[in-house]
Formats: C-alpha cells, sequence, structure tokens
C-alpha cells in the first residue's frame, strides 16, 4: 500500500510547514480534550466530600472552557489539513494533465480516454482523501490513543491492562480486512474505468449508434459494464458491513472489561469513582478512533489503488524526447568539445528521407486489452508500414503524395511533424536529424491539417488562432479567406465568435476542414502538410482554396496528402505509394506519360467528373 502512495512524499514536502501547523492543531485539540475525563474526576471526588453550588459552577464553567477551546482547534485542524489537501490535489491534477500532454500519441493509443478520464477525476478524489481526512484522522487517532492510554495508565495500570486486552484482536482484523478493501478497491477503480470509456464512446459517437440503431446493443454493453461496477461495489459494501460491526462488537468489549473489572475495583475502594467515570471517559473517547481506524483503513486502500492507477500515468515517459536535441549547445554558447556542433538554425523546410522504413510499435495496431494498471497485454510486433522510402523536397516546394487506401501517406505525413519516432539519420530537415530539433521549434514551424479533423469547443475565432500566442483578427480573417470559409462564418449571428460545440458538431465536415485549415494557415509555417485536408470540400470549392494557398505554398515546404488528381496535379513533385514503397515520382504530366497507378486514377476521375455532368 504505502509503496504505491511513496510518489506524493514532494507535495507532502512542499506543504511540510503548513502539514506541521496542522499537526499541532491536533495536538491541542487532542491535549485540551484528554483533560474533560480530568475535571470531571476532580468534579465527582471532590463534590463527592462536600457538596456546593460554587464548587459545580467552576466545574462546570471548566468544561464548558475545555469544549470551546476545542472546538476552537478543531476547527484550524479540519481547515488547515482539510485545505491543504485540496492545494495538493490541485498540484496533482496540474502535474497529470502536463504529464499527458506531453505523452506521444502511441499512450492514447494503448489506452482508452474514457479510463484516463476516471483516473484523473475519481482516482484523484480518492487520493485527496488519504491526503485530507486521511492524514487527518490518523493523527487524531494516534494523538488520542497516545494521551488517552498515558493518562489511563496513570490512574490504573491494571484496569488500563484489562481493557487494551481486545487491541490485537482489533490490529488482526484491521489488517485482513484491510488487504481486501485494498484488493476490491482495484477492481473497483479499473470497472469504473471501463464504464467511463463505455459512456464516452457512446456521447461521443451518438449519431453512429442511431444511424445504425444500435441503441440496444450498446445500452445492454453499458449495463454488463454498470453491473461489474455495482458487483464489485457490493463486494466492497459486503467487507466494510463485516469490518465495521467487528471494530464495535471488540470496543463493546472493551466497556464490558470495564464496567465488569472497573465497578469490582470500586466497591472495594481500590479506586474512587471519580476516578471509574474519568476512565470511563477516556474509554468513551478512544471509541471514535477505533471506529475511525476502520474507515481511515479504507480511505487509505482506496487512495492506495487510485494512486496506483496515478502512477501509471505520473510515470510514463515519452518515447519522443528532446534529449539528443538538449545535447547541443544553444545558439552563441559553447560547450567544450560539443563547440563544433552548432545548434541548428531556424527552420527553413528542405526535407529529406533517406531508406526510411518504419513500423508501428509493437501492439499499436491490434492493442490489447488493458489491465487494471492501464499497460497493455504481450504485445505483437507489426509489419512495416514504409518500406525503403528516399525522398528528398526542397524547401519551398510542393510534394503531393497519392495511392490507395493503406498504402502509408498518412503515416510518411507524421513521420515529418515528429508524431512518431524513426531512426536517427533516416529523416533529415535542413540537413540535420529530425531528433536534432527541439520539439516545440520543430512544430511551431509545421502547420499540419490531419486527416480527423478536431475542433475544440471553443469560437471559430478561437479554432483558427489556437496556438498563436496572441490573436490578431486581421490575420484570422485573412487565414479565412484563403480557406474559403470567411464568408459562411461571417453569415452567422455571431460571425467569428460563434460556438461551434463540442468537436466542431455545429459545423459540416467541409466548414470543419476548412476552419482546420485556416488555424494551420494562420501560423505561417515553413512546413504546411496537408493530410486529404480537402476531401469533404466540393471541387469547385476545392479549386477556389488551391488558387488562394498557391501563393501561400510559394513561400514553404508543402506536402500534400491526397485522393484526386484535381488536388495534387500542379505539385512540383508527385509520388505514388503502393503497400508502403514509391512506386511512382514524377510532375503530373510525367507521370501520365508513364501509364501506371496514377494515370489510371486520372482516367478514373475524368470519367466520374464526364458521368455527374450527364
Amino acid at each position: 500500500m504505502f509503496r504505491n502512495l511513496r510518489p506524493l512524499a514532494p507535495y507532502l514536502r512542499k506543504y511540510r510547514k503548513t502539514f506541521g501547523i496542522g499537526a499541532l492543531c491536533v495536538l491541542c485539540n487532542n491535549g485540551v480534550w484528554i483533560l474533560f475525563p480530568l475535571v470531571i474526576r476532580r468534579a465527582i471526588d471532590d463534590l463527592n466530600k462536600q457538596f456546593d453550588v460554587h464548587k459545580l459552577a467552576f466545574y462546570a464553567g471548566a468544561l464548558l472552557a475545555v469544549a470551546g477551546t476545542k472546538a476552537i482547534f478543531q476547527f484550524l485542524t479540519r481547515w488547515i489539513l482539510i485545505g491543504v489537501s485540496r492545494e495538493i490535489e490541485f498540484d496533482l491534477r496540474n502535474d497529470i494533465l502536463t504529464r499527458l500532454v506531453r505523452l506521444d500519441p502511441e499512450f492514447y493509443v494503448r489506452n482508452r480516454t474514457g479510463d484516463l478520464m476516471s483516473r484523473a477525476t475519481n482516482d484523484l478524489n480518492n487520493v485527496r482523501m488519504v491526503l485530507g481526512p486521511g492524514i487527518m484522522y490518523t493523527a487524531t487517532t494516534i494523538a488520542t490513543m497516545t494521551l488517552a492510554i498515558f493518562f489511563m495508565v496513570k490512574l490504573s495500570p491494571t484496569l488500563t491492562l484489562w481493557v487494551l486486552l481486545p487491541v490485537p484482536l482489533i490490529a488482526i482484523s484491521v489488517r485482513y480486512f484491510g488487504q481486501i478493501i485494498h484488493r476490491l478497491s482495484e477492481r473497483i477503480q479499473a470497472a469504473l474505468g471501463v464504464l467511463s470509456t463505455r459512456a464516452q464512446e457512446n456521447l461521443t459517437g451518438i449519431r453512429v449508434v442511431r444511424a445504425y440503431a444500435q441503441e440496444k446493443p450498446e445500452i445492454e454493453s453499458f449495463d454488463r459494464a454498470n453491473r461489474e461496477y455495482v458487483d464489485q461495489n457490493i463486494k466492497l459494501i459486503g467487507t466494510m458491513s463485516l469490518f465495521f460491526p467487528a471494530l464495535s462488537a471488540f470496543i463493546g468489549l472493551t466497556v464490558v472489561i470495564l464496567l465488569g473489572f472497573g465497578g469490582v475495583q470500586v466497591t472495594q475502594g481500590r479506586v474512587t469513582l471519580g476516578t471509574f467515570v474519568a476512565f470511563y471517559s477516556f474509554l468513551i473517547q478512544l471509541i471514535f478512533p477505533m471506529i475511525a481506524l476502520g474507515w481511515v483503513t479504507n480511505i487509505f486502500q482506496r487512495g492506495a489503488a487510485s494512486m496506483g492507477r496515478l502512477n501509471y500515468i505520473l510515470h510514463a515517459e515519452p518515447n519522443i524526447d528532446d534529449a539528443e536535441a538538449a545535447a547541443l549547445p544553444a545558439p552563441g554558447k559553447t560547450n567544450g568539445a560539443a563547440a563544433a556542433a552548432p545548434a541548428p538554425p531556424e527552420i527553413r523546410g528542405d526535407i529529406e528521407f533517406r531508406h526510411l522504413t518504419f513500423a508501428y510499435p509493437a501492439g499499436i495496431a491490434a492493442p490489447a486489452a488493458a489491465n487494471s494498471n492501464g499497460a497493455s497485454a504481450a504485445p505483437v510486433a507489426n509489419p512495416d508500414v514504409l518500406t525503403d522510402i528516399n525522398l528528398h523536397i526542397p524547401a519551398g516546394s510542393t510534394l503531393a503524395i497519392v495511392g490507395p487506401t493503406g498504402s502509408g501517406k498518412s503515416t510518411l505525413a507524421s513521420l515529418i511533424a515528429r508524431l512518431w519516432e524513426v531512426p536517427r539519420g533516416h529523416l533529415l530537415i535542413d540537413g540535420r536529424s529530425i531528433r536534432d530539433y527541439p520539439i516545440e521549434a520543430l512544430r511551431r514551424s509545421i502547420g499540419y491539417v490531419p486527416q480527423d479533423t478536431f475542433l475544440f469547443s471553443e469560437t471559430i475565432g478561437e479554432n483558427i488562432c489556437f496556438g498563436m500566442e496572441n490573436r490578431i483578427d486581421e490575420e484570422v480573417l485573412e487565414a479565412a479567406e484563403i480557406a474559403s470559409i470567411s464568408g459562411e462564418i461571417q453569415g452567422f449571428p455571431q460571425s467569428f465568435e460563434t460556438m461551434v460545440g463540442e468537436r466542431g458538431i455545429t459545423l459540416s465536415g467541409g466548414q470543419k476542414q476548412r476552419t482546420s485549415l485556416a488555424r494551420a494557415i494562420v501560423r505561417r509555417p515553413k512546413i504546411l502538410i496537408l493530410d486529404d485536408s480537402l476531401a469533404s470540400v466540393d471541387t469547385d470549392t476545392e479549386e477556389r482554396i488551391l488558387s488562394r494557398l498557391r501563393q501561400i505554398m510559394r513561400q514553404r515546404t508543402t506536402i500534400l496528402v491526397a485522393h484526386r488528381v484535381s488536388t495534387v496535379k500542379d505539385a512540383d513533385q508527385i509520388v505514388v505509394l503502393r503497400e508502403g514503397r514509391i512506386v511512382e515520382r514524377g510532375t503530373h504530366d510525367e507521370l501520365l506519360a508513364l501509364g501506371g497507378y496514377y494515370a489510371d486514377l486520372h482516367q478514373k476521375q475524368l470519367l466520374e467528373e464526364e458521368l455527374e455532368r450527364e
């Protein structure tokens, strides 16, 4: 259990002063409250000798003062310790998001969105419970039991020994039930991750579910996941329903022992009535810590299971990083022998593939079901997606890539943005390995429009200027005009301030693609990658966009991935990919003269256009 919680140590150290103040408040709270039985003892023994109204008023006032002081310190204890747990929760949530946005696409292929959301919400809340109520009640229990037992021993060592006889049984039960609770908590959190994934996928794909009339099967699938989650919770409840009564029975046994042996000692005159009542009051004070021990055990076991799941995220390392780029000196600096290798200058856009062969990491093509910690089962090696690619794209030129579905076109484009790692020396930017460039600098030089267009639940303007440090409305408007969507946007009631809804649901497929295109254009990148980004627009709109893009494309390196010949015919260089290999390359006219795949594609599309006109 504590192995899972060990990564929380840096957060606890960060707020150690606050925890120290909280611990002091715990000691003061319990130190004051421990006076309550002592005052009662003194009051009973004193009033038993000689009853006096003034003495009664004095002792009543003393008890009220003790209770009032305890209330103040109890408030401070909760305010400080629960408050600092919220601060740590804030830090943990930020660290989790920071880690998530740094991780590679491979991580998200292997892990489901719903499960990651469950970890970042429900699991994080369980950890906060450890840091707040868990620590607070543990400290209270330790302080109360230590002080109470100390004074009980001073009052009557023999009676204390008898009363504490059930304590070993309590310790055994806590250990036994704690292991069961931890195991069930792990299963519950895993089941909740599956349930969250089912809900997220159904809500995101609701239109597909309805289009295929799959409401009933999806409801049944969700019901099975829900039933598994409920069943695991019922097992936990069953365990807790045995745990707490067992604790209560042991606590009741201590009361019976006290009444039996304590009553005998009072009748025999070995202890005073005040001492017996004080002893009973101490025991009452111990009842809540003993019960809290079971609750705290549950909190720590669930928190440890949840922290284990969060550790999977916090300890995940991106396979693509700046390790090799960091080895190079910064501009204008020297570093001994490394001075001969200056830092890469600003990217111009010259791209070269040298004998590149690439396969996706093992297990990506057919990822196995994740276990409770999110790791995949034994991965299976994948075949090569790209084989012996040799290709040079001069800075400022346009490369078009065509080929059948699954030939590796999108993969080739994504490698330029370094979304997947390639062996060193097989992909060069401006004559340097792509690994020599800091990832942020590389990607800020690239405008990438992927096939699966994604828009945030923000305004159209904010989606277009995503990634810009400062929004300049004139540049946003210019980019929208180049993407041939400014007229439609300005036709909306709120123009560029129109909210697009989740994933851009209020826009059509073509509007989303053109908004995404405008987002890439407004960055003024040195390298522009358009991965079939005009597939959802008609040929007239496509021609209008391409004519406006040509001015921009002259000033930067452009990679066009497309299925339409009309999209790529004006490119400086066209390559045809089949089964991961380049089988044809040249200009539009040269490829038509070859009479291969490209020429056949051109003829088919001409025939389709003629049929449409008829």
